[in-house]
Formats: structure tokens, sequence, C-alpha cells
């Protein structure tokens, strides 16, 4: 989608949920922004991530066929988003992925993902599950703990010159590469982040020369995705070595950045700042999400993802909605 394009839907999509989306529109309202008079992208008020853990996001009246929910340790909220159609969300997953990577048939999908699989109402496990069944290999699965069963069936793959892409959250692969160091040279090995309390936490480049290192490959694939946004962002191996991964976006994702101390000032491209993104596959509940997810946006449309933003910074713009 052209650029020009994508901010005319953009400015269509908003004045929609500003007037049928009760809480984005009491956001809008307590900002002062008049819909009408929001004529670019950059003047779009985004909603801070953190509410979907307070309140039902929804645009319009609709029952959901299914609630996604992220993960959370002891005494946190989770985020809830409500899905209208689960049937559109995994054909969307399936047309990113492709864009990127080709047909799903053609490879053979292995998910490690035991945080996720551990609990239910995992966009990211509905997306694997797809993935895995769309795939023609009968040896594509999910993997809880048989890191033993994984490595047979990555031997063969490689052996064989199998397109295989091993799915992992971040801390899974990291058991994997202790107990079975291997050649996987020719596998796609693509991680999702989150060490969700197992591990300490790294840098992702610090993770990928872990991972690289152990696995004998040239570099490590990334997914970016989030229960709150319907669409994901990959990022392929740096052709130079040392060189930060840049997350590539889904045809309907857009990310625009903000200055990391005033959440309504945009910040240049290249220039650390708060990650927010127009999802235009939210059309059903909001598509423009302030995340607390620190990054660099750059001129082509790829980003960074660098950490995390302090919680705090973005207790004032609750409070507006409270």
């Amino acid at each position: 989608m052209a650029p020009a394009d994508f901010e005319s839907v953009a400015l269509k999509v908003f004045r929609y949920q500003a007037a049928h989306n009760p809480l984005y529109g009491r956001f809008v309202h307590l900002l002062s922004r008049h819909p009408e008079g929001v004529l670019s992208m950059e003047q779009i008020p985004f909603l801070p991530v953190s509410l979907f853990k307070q309140y039902a996001v929804q645009s319009g009246s609709w029952k959901p066929e299914a609630v996604f929910t992220s993960s959370s340790t002891t005494g946190q909220v989770p985020s809830r988003h409500l899905v209208r159609d689960m049937a559109f969300y995994l054909e969307h997953t399936e047309y990113t992925f492709s864009r990127f990577y080709g047909d799903l048939s053609d490879w053979c999908v292995l998910a490690l993902l035991p945080s996720y699989l551990e609990r239910s109402g995992s966009s990211l496990v509905a997306m694997a599950d797809y993935f895995i069944r769309k795939s023609t290999d009968p040896r594509s699965g999910f993997f809880l703990h048989d890191l033993e069963s994984l490595r047979v069936i990555l031997s063969e793959c490689q052996n064989q010159g199998k397109k295989t892409l091993l799915l992992g959250v971040s801390f899974a692969l990291l058991n994997l590469a202790e107990q079975f160091p291997m050649d996987l040279s020719g596998i796609a090995i693509m991680e999702t982040g989150g060490m969700k309390g197992r591990r300490r936490e790294m840098t992702r480049q610090e993770l990928h020369e872990i991972l690289s290192k152990a696995f004998q490959v040239s570099g490590i694939h990334s997914e970016y995705g989030m229960t709150e946004l319907f669409s994901q962002a990959y990022s392929l191996p740096a052709q130079a070595a040392g060189a930060p991964a840049r997350f590539r976006p889904a045809h309907t994702l857009r990310a625009i950045p903000r200055e990391v101390n005033d959440p309504f000032c945009p910040a240049p491209s290249g220039r650390t700042g708060v990650l927010q993104f127009i999802d235009l596959a939210n059309l059903d509940t909001c598509s423009f999400i302030a995340t607390e997810d620190l990054g660099k946006t750059y001129s082509d449309g790829s980003f960074e993802v660098l950490g995390r933003l302090d919680a705090a910074e973005w207790r004032g713009c609750n409070l507006l909605v409270e």
C-alpha cells in the first residue's frame, strides 16, 4: 500500500473509531482533538496499550468469537483483545508471513512455545497452530518440553534440505541451545522475544549471538507481535555482522514514534522514541496503539525495538480516561 493511500485509509479509520469506539472516543474528546481537524497520521491520538488491561476495547456492536490475552506474572492483569472474526486474523497472519517467506505449505513448522502453550488465549499460539495446519509436512507441530524429539526432527529436516521454521520464545530457544548445540545451517530460527521471568533479560543482539553460535547459523530471524495488535512484523538476519535487527511490518502496520518525555511530540527518524503503531487490521477494536516499547523508525518503514519504557511515563495518559 502506497504511503498516501495508507494515510488516507488511516484517517478514515480514525474518524470511524472515534465515533464508534466509546473508550477511544472519550480519549480523543479529553485530548480536545476534533476528528475532522485531524489531517495527518502524526496528529492522530494513540491509545495507551495498558488500557487493554482495564477496558473492553471495541468499535461497533458485535459479539466476540474469541478473546486474546497477554501473558502475565502473578498479580498482574493481562491485556484482553476482543476478536470479532478469528478467520480474518489467521488469514491475515498467513498473508503477512507469505510476503516475507513464501507459501506456508512449503515449510515444516516447529513451534517451541512452552510458556504460551501452558495458558489459554495466546494469539501467538493461535497463529502457530494455524501455520502448522497449513504446512503439508507431517512433522510440523508444537514441542512443549520434549527437546530430544525436536532435535531429531531438526536434524532430519536439515539433512534433507527441507525449508524449516523453528519458531520459539527466547528462553526456550536458549534451553535448546544449551542442551543440544548443533549445526542448523539452512534452518530459519525465529525468536518471538520474551524471557517470561525464566531467565535474565538480555538485548536482542546478545540473544542472537548466543543462538547463532550454538546453532552455527549466520543469523537469527525475529517476529514482533503483540496481543493488542493483529498485524506482525518480521526481521530477517542482518546482512552485516553486529548490525541491529530491523523489523519490516505487514502492509497494514506502520510505526510512528513519539518522544520519550512527551507522548504528543513526534520523534524524528533514526532517533530513539516510544513506538506507536497504526494497525489497520484492528478495525473492530482500536487501530492506534501507543506501546511501552522503545525503538527507532526509519524512512523505509522499518523499525528497531530497543527495550521497554518505564511504565510511569505513560501514567498521565492513562489518567485521562480513568
